[in-house]
C-alpha cells in the first residue's frame, strides 16, 4: 500500500486542491456559492491529479525517462508496480472521477464535462501521445493553464456558469505557483532529462536561466492579488504579501542549491503555495465579512 501512496505523490496534490479553494472563496465572497457542489469539485480535482501522476509515471517509464533519477523513486521504473497494474489503476481513478463529476455536469452543463474531459486528456498528453508537452518545454505552460486558469475558472463556473476576465486574474497566483513546483522538479532533473531527450524549459534555457524564471513567477504570484484585486475588494487583498518573506527565501535557495538539494526546495515551494492560497482565501472571506 505504501508503494501506491508514493505513486499518488501526496505532496503534489496541493496543486489541485489550492486553486479549487481559491475559486470557492471567490464565489463565496460574491454570494454565488452552492455548498453542495464544493466537495465534489475538490474530490474530482484531486482524482484528476492522481490520474495524471499515474499516467505520467507510466509514460515516463515507457520512454525510459526515469532510469536516472535525482528525485524520489518512481514505482514503475523501479519494478515495484507493474506497468499493466498502473494502467488499470489510472483507468480506475478516471472512472471514479467521471462518476463523481456527474453532479457538477448536471449543475453547470456540458462546459464542465468538457473541462473534465480536457483535463484527463491533458493528463495523457503531458507525457504521452505524439507530442508530449513535458518533453518539448511546455510543461510549465500546461501547469499554469490547467492548475491555474482551468482549475480556478472551472470552480467558479460550476457556481456561476459565467466566464469573465476576473476569473483569469484570480488564476494567476495558482498557475504561477503550480508552474514553479514543476520548475523546481525540472531544474533538479535538468541533466538526467537532457540525457533522456526530455527537453524541458530547464534543459532548453539552462538551469541558471530557469531559476530566474522561477524567481519572477514566485514574486509575481505573491503580488498578483494585491495588484489586481485591491481596488475592488479593499485592503484585505494585501494579505497575500505576508507570504513575501518566505517566497524571497525560496528564491535565494533556488540559486544556491542544485541536484538533490532541490528536493527540499520543492517541498518548501509547495509550502509557499499553501500559505499563499490560504492568505488569498482569507482575504476574500475577510473582504466578504467586512462588506467589500
Amino acid at each position: 500500500m505504501s508503494i501506491w501512496i508514493q505513486a499518488v505523490r501526496p505532496k503534489t496534490l496541493v496543486a489541485s486542491i489550492a486553486p479549487v479553494l481559491v475559486g470557492t472563496a471567490y464565489v463565496w465572497n460574491r454570494g454565488t456559492i452552492d455548498w453542495f457542489y464544493v466537495p465534489f469539485t475538490v474530490v474530482c480535482a484531486v482524482l484528476i491529479q492522481v490520474a495524471s501522476n499515474f499516467i505520467n509515471e507510466l509514460e515516463d517509464f515507457n520512454r525510459g525517462a526515469d532510469k536516472l533519477r535525482v528525485g524520489p523513486q518512481r514505482a514503475v521504473s523501479a519494478g515495484l508496480i507493474k506497468p499493466l497494474s498502473m494502467k488499470r489503476a489510472s483507468w480506475g481513478v478516471i472512472l471514479v472521477a467521471f462518476v463523481l463529476g456527474m453532479p457538477l455536469v448536471l449543475k453547470a452543463g456540458v462546459v464542465v464535462l468538457a473541462i473534465g474531459v480536457g483535463c484527463l486528456l491533458m493528463s495523457w498528453l503531458y507525457t504521452g501521445g505524439p507530442y508530449p508537452l513535458a518533453y518539448h518545454g511546455l510543461g510549465e505552460v500546461a501547469a499554469f493553464v490547467f492548475f491555474g486558469v482551468v482549475a480556478v475558472g472551472g470552480t467558479v463556473y460550476v457556481h456561476e456558469q459565467t466566464i469573465a476576465w476576473e476569473q483569469f486574474y484570480l488564476a494567476i497566483p495558482s498557475g504561477l505557483m503550480a508552474a514553479n513546483i514543476l520548475a523546481v522538479n525540472n531544474i533538479r532533473d535538468v541533466y538526467t532529462d537532457a540525457a533522456s531527450n526530455k527537453h524541458t524549459i530547464a534543459v532548453r534555457l539552462g538551469p541558471h536561466n530557469a531559476k530566474f524564471g522561477y524567481a519572477i513567477s514566485m514574486i509575481g504570484a505573491v503580488f498578483a492579488c494585491p495588484l489586481l484585486f485591491s481596488a475592488g475588494y479593499g485592503a484585505w487583498m494585501y494579505l497575500p504579501l505576508i507570504a513575501l518573506p518566505l517566497a524571497v527565501m525560496q528564491v535565494v535557495l533556488i540559486f544556491k542549491r542544485n541536484g538533490k538539494e532541490l528536493n527540499a526546495v520543492l517541498a518548501s515551494t509547495a509550502a509557499v503555495y499553501v500559505e499563499l492560497s490560504f492568505l488569498i482565501v482569507l482575504a476574500f472571506v475577510a473582504a466578504g465579512v467586512s462588506g467589500r
